[in-house]
């Protein structure tokens, strides 16, 4: 059986008057990669802090195994800059090491972490690099347990991708704070989500964050249906209460004790279940019809003496879904700078259709007016808004962004990163767009948003341009990707796959190659991306399908509903039907996964 490492018994914490979670008990055993998620103002971040003994609880336990080592890795990284990397490792090494041992791990660290030169001063690297010498800190440090939050933060495609290989191959036990679904995926074991909907305060699944989807839904939907039976119970016990008891017994009083304790439950229980976690987000698009809203027409871009672009064509129109990425620095956000005409190219011209509506959400997550009240930041003309034509009182507007009544008097200055982006999102949406300009919208931004703004983009039909180097979120919602070499080299991918091979033949020659895509071979990958996405929204039909089925057979063989044969009768046909659904579905499935298979080939 695995050694518990760490574990908390009964924890509370709260700032001012936000409770972030009451009498939380966890343990974290040897071997576990946890993946920790939650909503945004879930304590994720303060959770962290508390197993590194960086925080102090308000009640409970915190009991660690004897002589444990553990690291944390905070979202900025707390690095000397004067130092080089060399010496900032160094640091880092316990004092026993010989001279000899210490090189040695030097040399095995320097190979693993692909420092081309330890000599290099730390103040020089890309935050990418920074974040790999404080990996390498930790390595020194020969840990039991890393607390790592939000590594991916502020990384490129690459850096994103090395740091996947790296938690694959680690040997220590870690904890991670992500929202990048592909890494959560492809490096967790297990998936813990901090989140007030369950009982215990999170929920903890063996398993990767597919797995995790699958028991998260599994959870919920029995959560559902206690209430259903214990919202049946409460009706009969407060039928009973209203009658009265004849006699006031000790068995009568055990009753009514009782009744009144359930009612309490059944209220905890509603609550929990109707608890908001996503955003109401919805894009609104312009009516213009035009095919051309935009074409930029062989534009180029230099800035400090690098070449950023050259000779690039680009033309929208409405429906396209266009992605972008590049390594930090290579000029993703001169690009976009430079098609909304705040940058002159210098060759080339970007022609805008006139009358078309450009919004654009800027990753700086500056608003106008840094000391209004949260209040007037989304309301800034009165105690309404007009969202699709509809007038919408602030307060309700504020809840669709998850934000409280209470938090409508806040300044700005005192919202999180994520309620910013959340603020800004509730801006743009307000506009009519006709090109959507989107650079870094997933900073901060917890994975319940996430997936509603993705579902939101889908829904889109104006031109959309995305910066982001979330893969899961590029893969699901763009139709190609313009990829900025840094050389000045324009390249287009159909997803993030075909990109990451191409990254990795650059590792392999270790030079700058070339990737010819043929027309044919490009309108083959983009057949493939196509298909894939179906067969991925078919395997969510399939097993939305087969948790309803689950739901109503629940139903149907519930001793309630046994002296109720409409009822029954409506659940056998209404399950009659979700097979006929499934069986559809599965043929569908296995057709389209057939064709991949052939395109693969």
């Amino acid at each position: 059986m695995p050694a518990t490492l760490i574990s908390t018994q009964n924890i509370d914490k709260s700032y001012s008057n936000t409770r972030l979670f009451k009498n939380l008990s966890v343990n974290i055993h040897s071997g576990e990669r946890i993946g920790l998620i939650g909503p945004n103002g879930a304590g994720k971040s303060t959770l962290l802090k508390i197993l590194a003994s960086l925080e102090q609880v308000d009640a409970g336990e915190l009991s660690s195994s004897s002589g444990i080592r553990i690291a944390y890795l905070p979202q900025v990284d707390d690095l000397e800059e004067n130092l080089s990397i060399k010496e900032i490792i160094t640091h880092h090494f316990p004092d026993h090491l010989a001279d000899w041992e210490q090189q040695k791990q030097l040399n095995d660290i320097q190979h693993q972490m692909k420092f081309s030169d330890l000599d290099k001063i730390c103040a020089t690297l890309s935050g990418g690099w920074k974040k790999r010498v404080a990996l390498a800190c930790i390595l020194a440090q020969d840990t039991d347990l890393v607390l790592l939050d939000e590594p991916t933060n502020h990384l490129d495609l690459q850096g994103i991708i090395w740091l996947e290989s790296f938690l694959q191959q680690a040997r220590f036990a870690f904890v991670l704070i992500s929202h990048d679904r592909f890494i959560l995926e492809n490096t967790c074991n297990r998936i813990m989500d901090l989140d007030r909907r369950y009982k215990q305060g999170y929920l903890k699944v063996r398993g990767n964050y597919s797995q995790f989807l699958q028991d998260q839904q599994k959870y919920l939907d029995e959560q559902r249906l206690e209430e259903t039976a214990l919202s049946n119970k409460v009706r009969r016990e407060i039928d009973w209460l209203r009658q009265g008891p004849k006699a006031r017994t000790t068995k009568a009083q055990y009753r009514v004790d009782k009744a009144h304790a359930m009612i309490d439950d059944l209220s905890e229980l509603k609550q929990r279940n109707n608890l908001q976690t996503e955003a109401g987000l919805r894009f609104e698009s312009g009516d213009r019809r035009s095919k051309k809203l935009m074409h930029a027409r062989g534009i180029s871009k230099t800035r400090g003496g690098q070449s950023l672009f050259k000779d690039l064509e680009l033309l929208l129109s409405p429906g396209m879904k266009i992605g972008i990425m590049g390594v930090n620095g290579s000029g993703k956000s001169s690009l976009i700078d430079t098609l909304r005409g705040r940058l002159e190219p210098d060759t080339g011209e970007v022609e805008i259709t006139q009358g078309v509506n450009v919004v654009t959400l800027d990753q700086s997550r500056h608003l106008p007016n840094e000391k209004l009240s949260l209040k007037r930041a989304l309301a800034p003309d009165g105690d309404t808004v007009l969202f699709h034509g509809t007038p919408m009182h602030v307060s309700a507007w504020a809840k669709k962004f998850l934000f409280q009544k209470e938090q409508l008097e806040l300044p700005v200055t005192q919202l999180s990163g994520g309620e910013r982006a959340r603020v800004l999102l509730a801006n743009i949406m307000l506009e009519k767009a006709e090109i959507l300009i989107l650079d870094e919208p997933t900073n901060d931004l917890d994975i319940p948003t996430l997936e509603v703004l993705e579902e939101s983009l889908l829904e889109f039909t104006g031109a959309l341009l995305l910066i982001t180097h979330d893969r899961y979120l590029m893969d699901r919602v763009c139709d190609e990707i313009i990829y900025l070499t840094g050389n000045g080299t324009v390249k287009v991918f159909a997803d993030t796959f075909q990109l990451s091979n191409y990254q990795k033949s650059l590792v392999v020659v270790n030079k700058p190659t070339e990737v010819r895509i043929p027309g044919s071979n490009k309108l083959r990958h983009q057949e493939l991306k196509t298909l894939r996405k179906a067969f991925s929204k078919i395997e969510r039909d399939i097993d939305k399908a087969e948790l309803n089925k689950q739901s109503l057979e629940n139903e149907l063989h519930d001793p309630d509903n046994a002296t109720d044969p409409t009822k029954l009768e409506d659940l056998s046909q209404a399950i009659h039907k979700l097979n006929i659904e499934i069986e559809l579905l599965v043929e569908t499935w296995e057709s389209q996964g057939s064709k991949i298979a052939e395109l693969e080939k």
